[in-house]
């Protein structure tokens, strides 16, 4: 019976989160030597937990690398989670490593963090490098973005279904719905209102490991969905659209 609970309501650690930022994030503010500069598409991650950057010839932080004593400059990697669907404050977390820059060949600095912070809506964490080191993102992360794309583009129906698993208070003053965030361990909702927003998880039963179990577990949540009457909150708001 632990084991059915704890399935219910997984999330992700703070280490696998950070994996799973880095693993989708395309872009990277990297601060050094009181210089910052802005990478696009140009950073990878080592199974280690290095992440590996490559730089241009004329980059001032290559430069850095070259001239720093020990050729080790120290620098604050910055990267932001952003929802692909638009919602207000798409912002969903920020992640910083401190820490130093070796030189690489072809072009590639490696980097080695030595703290690392994830902040998220619900607080920072100072995430534990050993963790970081031995986890793995999350195994949708990389295919998030075109799931709640097509979730939110072409099931806007299956979405207002949802919203029958949440509790009804969490409802009170609901202008829209969107899937926000989706990963092994459950879907998270956006609630909009006029002034203030929400966010509701609705975990699965079990993990997804892939994109064909996760499209099993959307299928018994929409099962669920489907078995309660659709809250009054939600049908005042459909009343109120289609009039």
């Amino acid at each position: 019976m632990g084991d059915d609970r704890q399935s219910w309501t997984a999330a992700p650690g703070a280490a696998e989160r950070a994996r799973s930022v880095l693993a989708a994030a395309w872009s990277c503010a990297v601060t050094a030597e009181g210089a910052r500069e802005e990478f696009v598409g140009a950073h990878t991650v080592t199974d280690d937990g290095r992440v590996l950057l490559r730089v241009p010839e004329d980059s001032a932080l290559l430069a850095a690398a070259i001239c720093a004593p020990r050729g080790e400059p120290s620098a604050v990697l910055e990267f932001a989670d952003v929802a692909p669907v638009p919602v207000r404050s798409r912002i969903r977390a920020r992640l910083w490593l401190a820490g130093w820059f070796s030189s690489v060949q072809d072009g590639h600095l490696a980097f080695r963090p030595t703290r690392m912070v994830l902040r998220q809506l619900s607080g920072a964490v100072v995430v534990d490098l050993d963790e970081f080191a031995a986890a793995a993102p999350d195994p949708l992360a990389t295919a998030e973005a075109r799931l709640l794309t097509h979730l939110a583009d072409c099931h806007a129906d299956a979405v207002e279904r949802l919203t029958r698993l949440v509790d009804t208070g969490s409802l009170h003053g609901a202008v829209r719905v969107q899937p926000l965030a989706v990963d092994r361990h459950g879907l998270t909702l956006r609630i909009e209102r006029v002034r203030a927003d929400g966010d509701v998880r609705l975990p699965f039963h079990a993990p997804a490991d892939d994109v064909a179990e996760l499209t099993e577990r959307m299928h018994v949540l929409l099962s669920q969905a489907s078995a309660v009457s659709c809250p009054r909150a939600l049908q005042r708001q459909r009343a109120d659209r289609d009039g």
